[in-house]
């Protein structure tokens, strides 16, 4: 693997080779999509959610930049290259004493509950770089366990989790000391208005469908009070 950095454009510009399995062309243009894999393509081992070139799409587009993929084909490796703002130097900023600075986002303590351990670390991943400090569970016993420990104040649980559903940890958790304060959000591939109801009678107070979106995530924090 080969990484190079520089500036073009006034840019940065981030450059990552391998000599991987590559892309096809017909799926280049996909590859950032979520859940396109080239490994399901070629019809080998689906070994991972599909979402990973997304997350990254969307955190540099979060940042005003740009991010771009390139391969000859299968067999001959990949290319990568994101495209970010320069942060203005000391000198350029000293000019600049009557701007206001961008406002903060209130930092959550977040339990992020989920069976499927690729999900749960990727959007655990997303928090922490806004800033969060997270808490992971697999399971719903080891999410009342945290939530009891640590006094989490929103909490992402998947509905569909093997043995304690989402629905039963839900009320659990609510039975807990400062339950009632704590933001419950619901994560689940079903999002008809029925679902929805369950949740809240279950006692979410939010629901998300997967797959779930970066900007619903700040929404949902965003909205919570400081």
């Amino acid at each position: 693997m080969t990484l190079r950095a520089g500036v073009e454009d006034g840019m940065l510009r981030i450059e990552v080779e391998d000599t991987g399995i590559g892309i096809p062309p017909d799926l280049l243009e996909r590859v950032f999509d979520r859940f396109a894999q080239v490994q399901q393509h070629l019809e080998r081992a689906q070994g991972g959610l599909g979402i990973g070139l997304s997350v990254v799409k969307s955190l540099v587009e979060m940042h005003g930049g740009r991010v771009a993929a390139e391969s000859a084909g299968v067999g001959t490796g990949s290319r990568f290259v994101v495209w970010l703002p320069r942060a203005p130097s000391l000198e350029e900023g000293a000019g600049e004493a009557g701007r206001v600075p961008a406002p903060v986002a209130t930092r959550r303590k977040v339990l992020v509950v989920d069976d499927n351990h690729d999900a749960a670390e990727t959007l655990a991943m997303v928090l922490e770089l806004g800033g969060h400090e997270v808490l992971l569970a697999h399971d719903g016993h080891a999410a009342l366990e945290l939530a009891a420990l640590h006094q989490p104040s929103v909490v992402f649980l998947d509905i569909g989790m093997p043995g304690m559903s989402g629905y039963d940890t839900a009320g659990r958790m609510r039975a807990l000391p400062g339950g009632a304060q704590r933001t419950l959000v619901a994560l689940t591939g079903w999002g008809s208005e029925g679902d929805r109801a369950k949740s809240l009678s279950a006692g979410f107070d939010l629901h998300l469908t997967k797959p779930v979106e970066i900007g619903a995530v700040d929404s949902v924090l965003a909205a919570l009070p400081r």
